[in-house]
């Protein structure tokens, strides 16, 4: 059995990892880079695999730097199953469109300048129409559910307390070796967490303990810090937001439009149960009589999968739906959905909160409030989320006295404030009692999807605590997982893409992205309990 790692190395987007085992090759997570130029750039090169000779892909979840390749893996040649909680394939009906979407308004915009500059046009990394063309692919498995992909491999997926939908993802190898008397087949088994979920997610259970494996592809976002805790973020919220409306000014919420928007609105929703104080109620009213936008159509579409996944919550969650009760709804909370609903908003002086998409401020509507908001020192940018290194989102979070928002440089005079305690990942404390759950202890555990501090950190908490072999993946390494885990292979970090290669791929993808539609429309197409151990049935179904 081998694994090669071909993203999330060296920072937290870009997820993608190929596990060959028992004659097939299998993708965990396909994403994109997001970020940094350099990063991003990245997304144009060609897969570091022969996209045709891959089995399946299995998801993790829908966020877009681990679902938003998919798409072009389609367009370059892929056409078998990408396995996926019901869930995931709800939201990434709603996503990879979106992501199509952005591509095509993000390169028209870059193509207007080349245009100007005498520059030849670049076609987009994929479509919009390749997004939906490629959910063709995705196929829906349930929680606990046992899957043979064949009668030598074999998956579970489990709640990973993310986002909705997400997973840590088991997988069973009887490996190679099945007819060699000498060497007798062996049964391993790898886990791959995915991203892991906060312990105090609002919304969302717990994520499932797992109690065995061999090796573990874990991630490490929060692998060096603590976050604050849970009890103080809705108080603290609470106080910006009434303050900030006071003074007259907005407030601004770069929120991811899957997950924290919608744990925000729970939260604001919530608010009103426990307190009595004087202060609290007043901050509380400001807030009730101010108008909430959450302008994402995406979060708005992902808010209504949300209501149709909540089997998935928590039981608190679950309990005051039974009550008739709609938790992601509340007095003043208003969905804009079209771009002209959404510009509307910046010509209004009255004070208001708008939730909007990206949360790391890279692309989306989010943009557009910035600019009309960063140079006022009476609104309030306020971040619920992890921000990458190099964003936009990053540079105004540590500091950066003017940012440049298209094309133009403006001074940062706003407000900024963040609560960390909103994160949709596991800090160090609950990174570690992850690795602390198995009762058979992994032989060896891979860190991806960090930055190098963090994993470094909590690389040697896991030594230090536990004694378990841990190793920080390269770009392009390749291992061997036996009872040495050795490395067998690697290649040179991804150059930078030149002018000319680049115009030369995306010529390629054009044709390949036009020649793949025309087929196609020569076609028919096919139109948890907190803080305790679940346990699964062994149900198994075969692909």
């Amino acid at each position: 059995m081998k694994i090669a790692f071909y993203g999330a190395t060296k920072t937290v987007t870009g997820s993608n990892f190929l596990l060959e085992a028992a004659g097939k090759k299998i993708l965990i997570d396909c994403g994109l880079y997001q970020g940094k130029k350099s990063d991003i750039r990245e997304n144009y090169e060609e897969f570091p695999y022969n996209v045709e000779e891959i089995d399946f892909v299995l998801l993790t979840h829908c966020h877009i730097d681990h679902s938003g390749k998919i798409p072009k893996l389609y367009v370059d040649g892929y056409n078998n199953p990408v396995i996926a909680t019901k869930a995931t394939c709800d939201l990434a009906e709603l996503m990879l469109p979106d992501s199509g979407y952005i591509q095509q308004m993000e390169t028209e915009w870059k193509n207007k300048k080349r245009r100007r500059a005498g520059k030849p046009e670049r076609a987009p990394l994929y479509t919009a129409q390749d997004g939906i063309d490629s959910l063709k692919l995705f196929k829906p498995v349930d929680y606990g559910e046992i899957l043979e992909l064949d009668e030598n491999i074999s998956v579970r997926y489990n709640d990973a307390g993310h986002m909705l939908g997400s997973a840590i993802i088991e997988v069973w190898v009887k490996d190679v070796g099945v007819d060699d008397p000498v060497h007798p087949a062996t049964h391993k088994k790898i886990v791959f967490t995915g991203d892991l979920g906060n312990n105090n997610m609002i919304l969302l259970d717990a994520p499932t303990m797992i109690e065995n494996a061999d090796y573990v592809v874990m991630e490490s976002t929060y692998g060096n810090r603590q976050h604050m805790k849970a009890t103080n973020n809705a108080e603290r919220f609470l106080n910006i937001v009434s303050e900030t409306l006071e003074g007259g000014g907005n407030v601004i919420i770069p929120s991811f439009a899957v997950g924290r928007t919608q744990e925000i609105l729970y939260e604001i929703n919530k608010l009103r149960e426990n307190k009595t104080d004087e202060e609290f109620l007043h901050n509380y009213e400001v807030l009730m009589h101010t108008p909430v936008y959450v302008d994402s159509p995406l979060a708005t579409s992902a808010t209504e999968v949300f209501n149709k996944n909540t089997d998935l919550f928590d039981e608190e969650v679950r309990e005051k739906i039974k009550q008739g009760e709609n938790p992601l709804d509340f007095p003043g909370l208003q969905f804009t959905r079209t771009a002209e609903e959404s510009k509307v908003l910046n010509e209004t002086n009255t004070p208001k909160i708008i939730i909007s998409a990206s949360g790391m401020c890279d692309a989306g509507r989010i943009k557009h409030h910035l600019k009309h908001n960063i140079w006022n020192p009476k609104s309030t940018i306020l971040f619920v989320g992890y921000q990458a290194n190099g964003t936009l989102g990053s540079r105004i979070v540590n500091g950066e006295e003017k940012v440049k928002i298209f094309g133009e440089e403006i001074n940062v005079h706003a407000r900024i404030e963040y609560i960390e305690g909103y994160s949709g990942h596991a800090d160090q404390e609950w990174l570690l009692n992850f690795v602390y759950s198995f009762i058979h202890k992994p032989k060896h555990i891979f860190l991806v999807h960090g930055e190098p501090i963090g994993k470094e950190v909590l690389k040697d908490k896991i030594l230090e605590t536990t004694g378990i072999p841990v190793s920080i993946p390269e770009y392009g390494e390749k291992y061997e997982l036996a009872e040495e885990v050795t490395v067998i292979e690697k290649i040179d970090p991804l150059c930078e893409v030149t002018g000319l290669r680049l115009e030369t791929k995306s010529r390629l993808r054009t044709l390949r992205a036009s020649s793949r539609r025309n087929d196609c429309n020569s076609k028919s197409r096919p139109s948890k309990r907190r803080n305790t151990r679940k346990r699964h049935s062994e149900d198994t179904r075969t692909y």
